[in-house]
């Protein structure tokens, strides 16, 4: 196993413990006088040690137990949210004469909190919210809206209907083009093939053509079933190609970089007509200081979910140039949208699904 998954295992198990002892404070004040010392006990005994069973059992591959204890460690989180707000008014109205009759509130409160956030992630996972961007390249364009639709890992718990609602989406915002820069799949093609998904994903349609690229999830062993059935659906995929499109714009499609043997986007410019337009499908953001001195106009990407779960977004932050938005860096712009799917689990807090819409125009 890499250092690096020695390194997050470590975050990951003390992450765990903190929570754990934020929630395991949070009960013995839900219960205060309900419950004898000892059952306090026990509790606290079962608490630390199912939860770290269960860690320990999934990193020995006894069991596979990945959506579970991302879905435990996300609810430990909203759970300590909670508990930390709650506790900050606890001080604050500690001296009050009828703190007595607070503190029976903010009881009540904990589990109204706690459902809120819950029900929030999940309104954010499944209900996308369209986001608009206006873009002018320094050469000659016809106006051009393009429809841009980024980790879509289209598994068990997002499918079919997903996929209508985003045809829906592009239909009515009368999109020219529509993209889809990487983890179209989630890990395989079993759940897609399972729920029927392909007429679905076929219904995404744009007079100049739908076009998508391969992420990081759409490396994990299964990208040849994973490129037929793009193609399938009538997607044209990029693998490092380039695609001139009525003469008026150039795409070019890039790999995930898990395709270590992938050309640099340098050496597939020099397939292009520098003096068109130029967009680029790039799944990672990651390359975006070399990208910035490129003869190219345009890179569209997600991958990084915008964090997807408050405070992973300041995670994201650190580790990408640009992590969310638009933005002109040197030459090109670059838009890091933040995926119209999830991964893991069907929630979302701090980020939201979501279609980007670019209106792109040329200079006069």
């Amino acid at each position: 196993m890499e250092t690096r998954y020695y390194f997050i295992f470590a975050i990951v198990v003390i992450v765990l413990q903190c929570l754990l002892a934020i929630f395991n404070r949070t009960l013995r004040w839900l219960w205060v006088d309900k419950h004898c010392p000892q059952s306090k006990k026990w509790l606290t005994l079962a608490l630390f040690t199912a939860p770290n069973a269960v860690l320990i059992c999934h990193v020995a591959q006894f069991f596979t137990a990945f959506r579970f204890i991302a879905l435990m460690l996300t609810l430990l989180l909203f759970s300590a949210f909670v508990s930390v707000t709650i506790g900050f008014l606890r001080v604050v109205l500690k001296k009050s004469k009828n703190f007595a009759e607070i503190e029976r509130l903010l009881r009540l409160v904990y589990p109204v909190g706690l459902a809120g956030l819950i029900g929030l992630s999940l309104y954010n996972a499944y209900v996308p919210r369209i986001v608009h961007y206006n873009i002018q390249f320094d050469k000659p364009m016809k106006p051009l809206r393009i429809g841009v639709a980024s980790d879509l890992h289209l598994g068990v718990l997002f499918g079919a209907q997903e996929l209508d609602k985003l045809a829906q989406i592009m239909t009515e915002q009368k999109v020219d083009l529509i993209l889809l820069p990487g983890d179209i799949m989630d890990d395989n093609v079993d759940a897609y093939l399972a729920e029927n998904m392909r007429p679905h994903l076929a219904k995404l349609q744009a007079p100049l053509g739908v076009y998508a690229t391969l992420g990081n999830h759409d490396f994990f062993g299964h990208q040849d079933e994973i490129r037929d059935e793009i193609r399938k659906a009538g997607i044209t995929l990029l693998q490092d190609q380039t695609r001139v499109i009525n003469n008026e714009f150039v795409l070019i499609g890039r790999n995930d970089d898990l395709n270590t043997s992938r050309p640099t986007t340098e050496m597939l410019l020099k397939q292009a007509d520098l003096n068109l337009p130029i967009i680029v499908l790039d799944h990672r953001p990651s390359e975006v200081d070399i990208h910035s001195a490129l003869p190219f106009d345009l890179q569209v990407s997600g991958h990084t979910h915008k964090g997807q779960i408050f405070p992973a977004n300041l995670i994201t932050g650190l580790l990408y140039r640009i992590d969310y938005g638009l933005e002109k860096i040197g030459t090109p712009y670059f838009m890091v949208t933040s995926g119209f799917g999830f991964w893991g689990i069907p929630m979302r807090l701090g980020s939201q699904s979501e279609v980007v819409i670019l209106d792109v125009k040329g200079k006069n």
